[in-house]
C-alpha cells in the first residue's frame, strides 16, 4: 500500500503505518480486547495515539495483561506501583479509572458480555461510511454519544463521546478509513453481510 493512499492520519512512522494497516478498523469482537482498546483510548485523551501506540507493551505488562479480574482487584499499593512506572503515562485519574473501569466491565460482562454491549450501539455489526477525505470524518456522532453516557453510568471514565467514537474506528464498529485508502474495501469485506 503506498503512503499516498493511506489514510493521511498515519503518516510514514513504521509502528503507525502497521497499525493502520492491520488493526485500526478491522472489527474486534472478543470482550478482553475491546476493554484494552477503550482503557488505552481514555489514556490518549491530551495526547496523540502514536504515544500509545510506543506505550503498548508497557501498557499491558503495568495492566496484568489487562486482565480485567487481576486489575479489578487492585488497590493502593498497586495504583502506586503504576505512578511509578516510566513505561506508562503516569496519571493517577487514568490509572484509577482503570482500575473502576475493570471493576464496571466484569459486572458487564457477567450480565451481558462486555462484545455484545458495546457492539449493540451499532445494531451488531460494523457501520460502512465513504468519507471522500479526512475532512469528511466527524469527531463524535449519535452513536458515541449514546455509547459514551451508557459507560459513565456503567461506572467507566475518560470515556466522552470523542473518546468513544476513536474507540469505534479503531475496533471496527465504524469503518471511517477514507473511500480511496486500500483498506477501506479490505475492512468492509470483514463485515457480516
Amino acid at each position: 500500500m503506498t503512503e499516498k493512499a493511506r489514510c493521511g492520519w498515519c503518516g510514514t512512522d513504521p509502528i503507525y503505518v502497521a497499525y493502520h494497516d492491520d488493526e485500526w478498523g478491522v472489527p474486534e469482537y472478543d470482550s478482553r480486547a475491546l476493554w484494552e482498546k477503550l482503557v488505552l483510548d481514555g489514556f490518549q485523551a491530551g495526547l496523540s495515539w502514536i504515544t500509545i501506540l510506543r506505550k503498548r507493551d508497557a501498557f499491558r505488562e503495568c495492566f496484568e495483561g489487562f486482565d480485567p479480574e487481576r486489575v479489578a482487584a487492585w488497590g493502593e499499593a498497586e495504583i502506586a506501583r503504576a505512578l511509578q512506572n516510566p513505561g506508562i503515562i503516569r496519571h493517577r485519574g487514568k490509572i484509577e479509572a482503570t482500575v473502576t473501569g475493570a471493576r464496571a466491565y466484569l459486572e458487564i460482562e457477567a450480565a451481558e458480555g462486555f462484545s455484545p454491549f458495546i457492539w449493540s450501539f451499532v445494531g451488531g455489526k460494523p457501520l460502512q461510511q465513504s468519507r471522500a477525505s479526512l475532512a469528511d470524518i466527524p469527531a463524535k456522532s449519535p452513536e458515541s454519544e449514546a455509547m459514551a453516557k451508557e459507560l459513565k453510568k456503567r461506572g467507566f471514565k475518560f470515556c466522552g463521546p470523542v473518546i468513544t467514537y476513536a474507540f469505534m474506528q479503531a475496533c471496527g464498529l465504524v469503518n471511517d478509513h477514507i473511500a480511496t485508502c486500500p483498506s477501506h474495501a479490505k475492512v468492509r469485506a470483514l463485515s457480516p453481510a
